[in-house]
């Protein structure tokens, strides 16, 4: 009977260990080529879309406790792109980003909740033109899984979108026009849009 009771602890045991080894949290890595740091503010009467073609990410995430997820990303001032040549040296410079003097834009995550299925309050700091502010953003977990193609395995991948609007004013980027007829050519207010393709990081050898 002894030796049945310790059988049966020995197997609660390794089914704990083995529980909590699968509800740990996954480290990943922004993958650059299929993911976007991406910009809209309007313009006039519409709006116009912009993004970062150089940036880095990491996510931590922990789907059954949220309190663990963590984000820390950066991208380059220097790579905004619009597809206009000249509107991109214009917000590189003094007037907008200041990239000689800021080359950095920046966002650490201080506290993540739970905000509905899938869903995450993911509240940092954010650094833009040297002035960091309190934001949140808005995220969604997508999925995540190992995947493969044609028998080749492309390791395990997350999928994650994540939206917050800011104040430029707020960072000290006051640069506008005013219009004629009143108003002003461009709005105060940026919506940051992250749409993100991850890669599980490898564990070290």
């Amino acid at each position: 009977m002894k030796h049945a009771f310790r059988f049966v602890l020995a197997v609660l045991a390794v089914a704990v260990l083995q529980s909590a080894s699968a509800a740990a949290p996954v480290t990943y890595n922004v993958d650059k080529s299929h993911s976007e740091v991406g910009f809209d503010i309007r313009h006039f009467f519409s709006k116009v879309h912009g993004r970062f073609n150089s940036f880095t990410g990491k996510i931590v995430f922990d789907d059954a406790n949220p309190a663990n997820i963590s984000v820390e990303a950066s991208a380059d001032a220097n790579s905004i792109w619009t597809d206009n040549e000249r509107r991109d040296g214009h917000l590189k410079g003094a007037d907008f980003f200041d990239a000689e003097k800021f080359p950095l834009v920046t966002f650490k995550s201080t506290k993540v909740t739970a905000a509905g299925k899938g869903k995450y309050k993911v509240a940092g700091d954010f650094t833009m033109h040297g002035v960091t502010k309190p934001v949140v953003f808005d995220a969604e977990f997508l999925g995540a899984g190992s995947v493969g193609v044609g028998g080749q395995s492309w390791g395990t991948k997350a999928g994650f979108t994540a939206i917050t609007v800011i104040n430029r004013k707020d960072y000290g980027v006051l640069w506008n026009k005013t219009l004629d007829n009143g108003g002003t050519m461009l709005a105060d207010d940026v919506t940051i849009t992250l749409n993100i393709e991850a890669d599980a990081a490898q564990p070290a050898k």
